[in-house]
């Protein structure tokens, strides 16, 4: 008997819930394509193009939005003999500077060129690599910059760019940034030069809300989905779960795909909001793993002690508070201890990263203080930290703690 056989009684196309999978309509973003589109006209009238930024949260629709559309204005183009466009696309995500992101940009450009070094070249010369690659190709080119505010205030490719033409860098290429990013501050940020020079249209995704996450996983779960294999609500419940936490798309899609897995695996013919509750579950302790990981042992300890508070049902609670539950923990793991100030660092650190919520409190004459509680179910953080720190006494004394104060 072989170990593996196939299953087909929940999905008929997994790959539709995939973050890959590009639609081959965009639901309930009519106004932002409508904007977008506006945006790329001067492609099609055979001017040099805009430059566009999209801000929103993760998993509101820019990527696909900008795929979708851009696909679609390659295909209308090709009608008109003067529009020669190529449409360049980078995800910036592990690139911190206009540097880094030149010499990919170069690397893109050049497959059988050779590439050359991301060290050891003055700025300017790869610059100037780039604005030839650019040329070489000509016409109306797109550089589609994903996630472009990893490259921080490290700026200046984005003031470059715009300017290669009025200073005799590119001739016959017409270039236009579509900048992406989950940063709504970005341009704010940005060198006072750069935002003078790029004129950019700016486009804002909002989060989805419930009713729009449904109308999305009813789209998608008709593709992905075998007939009947989904209970009534379900689709309602995903929607309703996503909209209350993020309002992204990629959120209610995941969870909805692993319900369908956690279905699949136990041999059941149709997905329940029991197995939505389990996806729920699994991908809130994934996500308090992930956090971890990127935290140094002092913010593990930070978290461990909000979930002891939480275990006491003791949270919201002051930063102080935490930090002398910290500083017990301290001793316990044998560990030494930061100052109060640097425990807020980390406590700061673990909002960013969505872990915990934070409520400012104001009291007048004393001043206004933090309060912190977990943003993730107790249960999840507590499974993620065992795994992680394995500090098996002191997860189990809060187990009990939990028990005791009927936290589940």
């Amino acid at each position: 008997m072989p170990r593996f056989e196939r299953k087909q009684n929940i999905f008929r196309n997994k790959d539709a819930l995939g973050e890959s999978y590009q639609p081959e309509t965009i639901e309930e973003r009519e106004e932002e394509i409508d904007q977008y589109m506006d945006a790329l006209q001067p492609v099609v009238d055979g001017w040099e193009p805009n430059n566009i930024f999209l801000y929103g949260n993760t998993g509101v629709g820019k990527t696909a939005v900008t795929d979708y559309l851009l696909d679609q204005l390659r295909e209308d183009v090709s009608d008109y003999e003067d529009v020669n466009l190529s449409v360049i696309s980078l995800n910036c995500k592990t690139l911190n500077s206009s540097y880094q992101v030149a010499v990919e940009l170069v690397n893109k450009l050049r497959p059988s060129g050779g590439e050359i070094s991301s060290t050891g070249y003055p700025q300017q010369a790869v610059f100037k690599k780039l604005y030839a690659e650019l040329e070489d190709i000509g016409g109306t080119i797109l550089l589609v910059l994903d996630e472009i505010d990893a490259i921080g205030d490290r700026d200046e490719l984005l003031y470059e760019l715009p300017r290669a033409r009025a200073n005799d860098n590119l001739d016959d290429a017409k270039v236009g940034l579509i900048g992406i990013s989950n940063d709504f501050k970005f341009r704010d940020q940005l060198d006072p030069r750069v935002q003078d020079t790029l004129c950019e249209r700016e486009l804002q995704f909002p989060p989805y809300d419930a009713p729009e996450l449904e109308n999305i996983l009813q789209s998608r779960a008709s593709i992905a989905i075998v007939d009947d294999a989904i209970k009534d609500g379900v689709l309602k419940f995903c929607a309703a779960l996503a909209a209350r936490d993020s309002g992204s798309a990629r959120q209610a899609l995941d969870l909805l795909r692993l319900a369908g897995e956690i279905a699949e695996n136990n041999d059941r013919d149709a997905i329940t909001e029991d197995h939505v509750e389990a996806a729920r579950s699994r991908l809130e302790q994934e996500r308090v793993e992930e956090g971890m990981r990127e935290l140094t042992t002092h913010g593990r300890l930070a978290l461990l002690a909000v979930v002891s508070k939480a275990a006491k049902a003791e949270t919201p609670c002051r930063t102080r508070d935490i930090y002398e539950e910290y500083l017990t923990l301290c001793e316990s793991s044998d560990t030494d201890s930061l100052a109060q100030r640097s425990v807020h660092n980390h406590l700061s650190d673990l909002r960013m990263l969505g872990i915990l919520s934070a409520n400012e409190n104001r009291s007048g004459s004393r001043g206004n203080y933090y309060s912190y509680e977990l943003d993730v179910p107790f249960s999840s953080a507590v499974e993620a930290m065992d795994d992680v720190l394995r500090l098996d006494e002191e997860i189990e004394t809060i187990r009990d703690i939990a028990t005791m104060n009927n936290r589940s």
